[in-house]
């Protein structure tokens, strides 16, 4: 069994083409796709966060929404880009939204992915201190809201509070028993999986990694994945940690499809450079009849080394076709595979 999940960039635009030609199409038509998502028997229901561009960004509001109108499925991101959060606010968020949704948020978190503008987190109001990378301080903030999130009192009480409060230090509110355990962290290198793994955090992988050895990249991607379960248990953690890996993948069913994704470019994996300094290789899309699409992903080994796929969306192309994508993915591939 496999958990399988659909993951959505949000974006949207004035394209005539588009089903999603306004920020609230998107977020509407969201809400309406988690909820069909459902429906059909899928297990979560991701999005992306980008500033500064025609995609999704402030996810607790999406969030709340979708856990009041749903009662089963996993509601997350992949991933929050944390450079530009505070904390402590972001406790507060998270918390309220995980109890609105009881207790359903899966949150990926992550320093976050190449930006639409320079420094984009100085705006918000952040910056570095000196011998800091933003990296640093991606993972700096992430891990005080891990701290934070544990529920453990750190703030010393008024003495004449307008309210009365409790004994001790306090905490921040609203606070959410077990959301600690639902915190994902988005590795694009190695190394940093085994630190996600040592601070206690799921594991979220995406379609592009760092090239680190020059070999396909589902099978760098195992071995980072296999990297991060071997320092879960050095940590001496409890439990399983969750591992979730991203794949575009279209079952051509129907003469739509077949139009949509039939000539589909993207057989093979891609290297590229989306840091000044990182090669980084780009995961294959797959697209297929059914048959064959089985047996193509049968032999990607990064996904039977993790327990939940995201399966990535056209998020413009509406509600309906999302939902037709995802009900042929679960009619005519998973059982084929064992993921249901």
């Amino acid at each position: 069994m496999k958990k399988l999940g659909f993951l959505s960039f949000g974006h949207w635009s004035k394209h005539p083409a588009y089903s999603t030609q306004t920020a609230s199409d998107t977020l509407l038509q969201s809400i309406d796709l988690a909820v069909a998502a459902e429906e059909i028997g899928l297990d979560g229901a991701y999005f992306r966060v980008h500033h500064f561009a025609n995609q999704l960004a402030s996810p607790f509001p999406l969030l709340s929404a979708i856990g009041a109108k749903t009662s089963k499925i996993e509601i997350g991101t992949g991933v929050i880009d944390m450079r530009y959060e505070n904390p402590l606010y972001m406790v507060e968020d998270a918390g309220a939204a995980d109890l609105i949704s009881g207790g359903r948020l899966q949150l990926g978190i992550s320093r976050g992915s190449p930006e639409q503008v320079i420094d984009g987190w100085r705006y918000f109001g952040y910056d570095i201190t000196e011998g800091e990378t933003d990296a640093d301080m991606g993972r700096k903030k992430a891990l005080e809201f891990l701290e934070k999130l544990n529920g453990i009192g750190f703030a010393e009480p008024n003495p004449y509070p307008m309210f009365p409060n409790p004994p001790g230090l306090l905490r921040l509110e609203p606070h959410s028993d077990g959301l600690r355990d639902r915190i994902w962290w988005g590795a694009a290198s190695n190394a940093t999986a085994v630190w996600a793994a040592h601070n206690r955090m799921n594991l979220q992988s995406s379609t592009l990694k760092y090239d680190e050895n020059g070999k396909p990249f589902h099978i760098q991607q195992a071995e980072q994945i296999r990297l991060y379960k071997e320092a879960w248990k050095e940590s001496g953690h409890p439990g399983e940690p969750r591992v979730s890996v991203s794949r575009s993948i279209f079952a051509l069913v129907d003469d739509l499809d077949r139009y949509y994704f039939g000539q589909e470019a993207d057989k093979s994996d891609k290297i590229g450079v989306i840091e000044s300094d990182k090669r980084t290789i780009f995961g294959r899309s797959y697209a297929a009849e059914p048959d064959q699409l089985v047996k193509e992903l049968a032999q990607d080994e990064a996904i039977q080394e993790a327990d939940t796929l995201l399966l990535t969306i056209p998020n413009t192309l509406g509600v309906d076709y999302n939902v037709h994508i995802l009900s042929a993915i679960l009619e005519h591939v998973a059982p084929e595979l064992g993921w249901r």
